[in-house]
C-alpha cells in the first residue's frame, strides 16, 4: 500500500512523455530507450514482468505512427516478449493494444503496446471477488532481474 500511496500523482500532461523525459531509467523503471520506442514497466501490473512498450511519439492512434516506428514498436515488442520467456519463464502471454478509452485504454492518449507474462494459476479467488492482484515480487526485484537483458539490446550484434 505504501508504493501505490506514494506513486499516485496528479498529471497534467502525458505520463508515458513525462517518465520518457526523466533522466533516471531505474526510479521510473524505463528498461530499454530505442530510436523510436522506449520499454516501461506497468507501475499497476496484472502480474510480474507486465510491460509497456511505447513509441516516442506522443500519438493516441495506431494510424498516425509513420510506418518505420510501427516496425520499430512491433520489434522492440518481440524482443520483450523473448526477454521475458527467458528470464521469468511464463506459460503464456497477453500482448495487446487498447486504442481509445472505451476500448479500455488506462492511457488512451498515447498508444501502447502491453506484454503481460501468464502462468497457468497466476489468478486467484481475489482477483474474481474483490478485484485485487496478488503480485509475488516487488517492482525494484523485477527491474533488477529485466534490466541485463535489456542492456543486450543496446550493444551492436547481440
Amino acid at each position: 500500500m505504501s508504493y501505490i500511496l506514494n506513486n499516485i500523482k496528479k498529471h497534467t500532461g502525458c505520463i508515458l512523455c513525462e517518465e520518457a523525459k526523466k533522466n533516471d531509467d531505474r526510479k521510473n523503471y524505463i528498461l530499454y530507450r530505442g530510436t523510436h520506442s522506449f520499454v516501461i514497466m506497468n507501475l499497476y501490473p496484472y502480474n510480474n514482468g507486465h510491460l509497456l512498450i511505447v513509441p516516442n511519439t506522443h500519438e493516441s492512434d495506431i494510424d498516425k505512427l509513420p510506418a518505420d516506428e510501427l516496425t520499430d514498436l512491433m520489434k522492440v515488442t518481440q524482443a520483450s516478449v523473448n526477454i521475458l520467456k527467458q528470464a521469468m519463464k511464463p506459460e503464456g502471454f497477453n500482448v495487446g493494444i487498447n486504442i481509445g478509452k472505451s476500448a479500455g485504454a488506462g492511457i488512451p492518449e498515447h498508444l501502447h503496446i502491453q506484454i503481460v507474462p501468464r502462468w497457468n494459476g497466476d489468478t486467484s479467488y481475489l482477483t474474481v471477488f474483490d478485484e485485487t492482484r496478488v503480485v509475488p515480487q516487488l517492482l525494484e526485484g523485477t527491474y533488477a532481474q529485466l534490466r541485463p537483458y535489456f542492456e543486450k539490446l543496446r550493444t551492436p550484434g547481440s
